[in-house]
Formats: structure tokens, sequence, C-alpha cells
């Protein structure tokens, strides 16, 4: 299981990686391994400010369909389009070429309440 240290980490199984006031997420490799084949991302909130732990998009697995939640406040500012015709990056690649989206982050606190890899693992039990 990869958890990089570097990144930090939400109950809900997102990642983020945080640089200066934008933030990448994406889900983790725990996320897409339990999802299994990730046939569909669909984030409609492009542009849009959303509070933290807001639903900002689904992805479709063959099996189920899982709600995105925000990891921290602020304006999603980009979608990562190569997802819209190779959704199936998010299994190969969920920390590289598979990110979801980018967010401008509008509360700096919020960051103090993300989880570690040391905190992840423990939830995940790796």
């Amino acid at each position: 299981m990869n958890i990089p240290s570097e990144l930090k980490y939400t109950k809900d199984h997102e990642w983020i990686k945080i640089e200066g006031d934008v933030a990448t997420v994406g889900i983790t490799d725990f996320a897409q391994s339990e999802l299994g084949d990730i046939v569909y991302v669909e984030v409609e909130t492009v542009d849009e400010t959303l509070d933290r732990e807001e639903v900002f998009g689904t992805v479709e697995a063959v099996k189920t369909v899982s709600d995105l939640f925000l990891p921290l406040s602020g304006e999603i500012i980009e979608f990562n389009e190569a997802l819209e015709d190779e959704p199936e990056k998010v299994n190969s690649d969920p920390y590289g070429e598979g990110w979801m989206i980018k967010i401008k982050i509008s509360d700096d606190s919020e960051i103090g309440d993300l989880m570690s890899d040391e905190d992840y693992k423990a939830l995940i039990g790796a």
C-alpha cells in the first residue's frame, strides 16, 4: 500500500498536496483499490467555492458510485481533464496522473485538521 509521507490525508480517503495556497486533491491508493476499476470521474464544481466536507464530485467504479468530499474550504480552480478520457489513471497512478482537482485554499487553519501519513495508516490498519 502506497501512502506517501509528504501528503496529508482525510478520513474520507482523499490525499492532499499543499503548495502555497493551492492544494491538489485525489483519492488514496487504498480508496482506489477498495473501489476497483474506476470507469468515470465527475466534477461539475469547477469555479465554485465550497466548504470543507461538501461533495465536489463523484467517482464511479464498476460496482459502486462514491461521493468525493472537499478536504479544505476553497475555490475549485482546476479539474484533471485527462480523467474524462482515462479515468483508469486513478487506479494506475492515484498520486500522480490520477489527481482530481486543485483548490485555492480559503482557510489555512483547516490544514491542521488533516491527517498525517501515520494517522492515515492507523485509520486503514496498514
